[in-house]
């Protein structure tokens, strides 16, 4: 390479004669690693800048030939176009400043956030559907954080990113469809336990002649893992239609809690309203409290309850999700009934005694 000036290679840490694939996943992974949104260190964001102008000549067939005869200082300062028109050196000049870099890394990687599904598991189509709760050191993922479900026969990750992370497929040649998003109702009961559910769609798949588009039906499994919030999200990467020219959309079921007939949910914790009569309330009585796995709890009221009294069964709620051997508790509130009408006699004997 003649000339002086950057050395695109260098920079994205590739051979010269680096094909289009090895282009790619340097990019990737170095514009991952120095994106300014996520590594604040000093001369990141120049390196960034860097990083998409080594991609935005290398990955371009003329711009690189201009650079791998002339190097940057001739790819900038117009030297002839390679295979030009009739086989005439034309005028080149290129300026990097042209395109931001964040410009450059939204078309790569589409309308998908790189860095929202970081722990994701890599691997190709057509694996089975594996469930995990962290990256590679198998730490727990924060509850309530995206879930990715990772696709299996591919390991761990994909070579040259971070282990685990997942890209668009196509370099930035195609955009990925906007996420299909469903609220999966879970019941407290299954919170409790944990619980399989086997969930059915429906997508678009193109033929392998690329001819025709039929319709298939596949089953995702989600694993409810025991006390896991609302809110959760478990994504099943690239499962909605197969177009061409398009990243298949990603699966996002959503937690939800479904109403419950007994109890109502508060955290780990679950709340209980017990009936009781103003008699029991003012001279105490046994309450008999039902519990989500079965048990009957006594609870002895000896004190006055008031409407605002609450007690607490401790360990009777549902389970952490960071620590599943440990629950929440049972927060017992009261619904006192009062009666519609007295006598004048039972009025004086409640006047004498309070």
């Amino acid at each position: 390479m003649h000339g002086m000036g950057k050395d695109y290679y260098k920079i994205l840490g590739i051979a010269k004669g680096a094909d289009e694939d090895a282009i790619k996943k340097a990019y990737r992974k170095m514009a991952l690693k120095y994106h300014p949104d996520k590594n604040k260190s000093p001369g990141a964001e120049e390196k960034f800048k860097q990083i998409s102008e080594a991609y935005e000549v290398l990955s371009d067939k003329d711009k690189r030939e201009i650079y791998d005869k002339y190097g940057e200082e001739g790819l900038k300062g117009g030297m002839g176009t390679p295979g030009g028109a009739g086989g005439q050196g034309g005028n080149y000049s290129y300026t990097f400043s042209s395109r931001d870099p964040r410009e450059t890394f939204r078309m790569f990687f589409g309308d998908e956030d790189p860095f929202s599904n970081f722990f994701s598991f890599g691997g190709g189509p057509g694996g089975s559907h594996q469930f995990f709760m962290g990256g590679g050191g198998g730490q727990p993922m924060d509850i309530g954080d995206d879930i990715p479900y990772g696709m299996g026969g591919g390991g761990y990750g994909m070579g040259g990113g971070h282990p685990g992370m997942r890209y668009s497929s196509g370099g930035g040649h195609k955009r990925q469809d906007p996420a299909i998003v469903s609220d999966l109702m879970v019941s407290l009961e299954e919170i409790y336990n944990g619980c399989t559910k086997k969930m059915k769609i429906t997508r678009k798949v193109v033929s392998p002649d690329g001819t025709s588009v039929r319709q298939e039906d596949k089953i995702l499994t989600v694993e409810i893992k025991k006390g896991w919030k609302a809110g959760t999200k478990i994504t099943f990467p690239k499962e909605g239609d197969q177009l061409p020219n398009r990243v298949p959309a990603d699966i996002v079921f959503v937690i939800k809690d479904k109403p419950h007939s007994v109890f109502k949910r508060d955290g780990s914790n679950i709340r209980y309203k017990a009936q009781i009569a103003l008699k029991e309330a003012l001279v105490g009585t046994t309450l008999h409290i039902p519990t989500l796995d079965g048990r009957i709890v006594p609870m002895q009221l000896n004190e006055v309850i008031k409407p605002t009294t609450t007690k607490r069964i401790p360990g009777a709620g549902l389970p952490y999700p960071k620590q599943q051997s440990s629950f929440g508790d049972m927060i017992v509130e009261f619904d006192i009934h009062f009666p519609d009408k007295i006598s004048s006699n039972a009025k004086k004997q409640i006047s004498a005694c309070l």
